[in-house]
């Protein structure tokens, strides 16, 4: 812990509450601290620390101790990272820089300032650099680890904000790797205004990453029926079958290997040997059949007091399979 500045301006600490009583916060020179349950949260490093440990993977110590947590610094300092920041990426995300500029009109139509909460934003997602380069939108970007945009640490499954404080509420890879998706889309719904936004991308067809902490995957419908409790904007595949299947084929050769040195030349030799399947995905990334075999989807929402009921959900479908 230490005296540097707050990563988060006054205006952000007024929209905090305590992640465990929901009760307001009194701000201290190295803590924050709850008038009401008398729990204590450090700032590490000019970073509030907001979690519930009683419903969270990490403690508090994780990050007093500066443990590891989901993110590993990748500053390509060693020979190893400099040659894996050579390969060819695997993945593609078509549709992101599109969608983004999207949810910023929308944003700008309802607000002259919006103001977005960023799950999982300690590092930049593919196609979000244009939000960081807008001076009209305040970006609040959080994570459960020390990234190099993490301006708070906090848990989606309890977040530490007040009823109806933003304007968008922005979750791109991330439900994948938390323990109850349902409940973190439900404290999205919480600390979103009554008309916020909705943004978000989740992994289908996508193999294991970010070892023991991931959890889960959606469909097409899974994904619509996840946010039930929106008005839909839009949605739709953003990473193709192409990008699904580079994955796949590559995690097929590693599951031949244990060894650390021959895993890592299978993984070098197999993204140099299927990078080219994401440029498929271009020409079919709205064609009907890739809902039914996409690497992730996302969706753009509004937020509702009524939910979508599951028969609507099942006319939605607009893939290929006929039952």
């Amino acid at each position: 812990m230490s005296t540097t500045p707050l990563a988060i301006n006054a205006s952000v600490v007024s929209l905090l509450q305590c992640p465990i009583c929901h009760h307001h916060l009194n701000s201290h020179e190295a803590t924050f601290a709850c008038e009401s349950c008398q729990a204590i949260f450090p700032i590490v490093d000019g970073i509030p620390v907001l979690i519930n440990e009683s419903n969270s993977l990490f403690s508090l110590n994780d990050f007093i101790h500066h443990r590891t947590t989901t993110f590993q610094d990748t500053k390509f300092s060693s020979i190893k990272n400099r040659i894996k920041s050579l390969l060819p990426t695997l993945g593609r995300n078509i549709k992101g820089p599109e969608n983004y500029q999207k949810l910023i009109d929308h944003l700008l139509e309802q607000a002259p300032s919006p103001v977005i909460l960023i799950i999982g934003g300690g590092i930049i997602g593919e196609g979000m650099e244009i939000l960081t380069k807008d001076s009209r939108i305040q970006l609040v970007e959080t994570d459960v680890s020390f990234a190099p945009r993490t301006q708070m640490i906090c848990d989606g499954h309890d977040l530490p904000f007040g009823d109806q404080s933003f304007d968008c509420v922005i979750i791109q890879a991330v439900l994948e790797h938390v323990v109850d998706p349902y409940r973190c889309v439900a404290e999205i719904h919480r600390v979103l205004k009554l008309d916020g936004l909705v943004y978000a991308e989740t992994p289908f067809m996508q193999q294991v990453h970010m070892g023991c902490y991931d959890f889960t995957r959606f469909t097409h419908l899974g994904h619509r029926r996840l946010f039930r409790y929106f008005r839909e904007l839009e949605r739709g595949a953003v990473c193709g079958p192409g990008m699904a299947l580079a994955w796949a084929y590559r995690d097929f050769l590693l599951s031949f290997c244990e060894h650390p040195r021959i895993r890592q030349f299978v993984y070098y030799f197999s993204s140099f040997t299927s990078f080219f399947l994401k440029y498929f995905d271009s020409h079919i990334i709205n064609s009907p059949g890739t809902l039914d075999a996409a690497s992730g989807y996302y969706f753009m929402g509004r937020r509702s007091e009524k939910p979508i009921c599951d028969r609507e959900i099942i006319q939605l479908y607009r893939g290929l399979q006929k039952t």
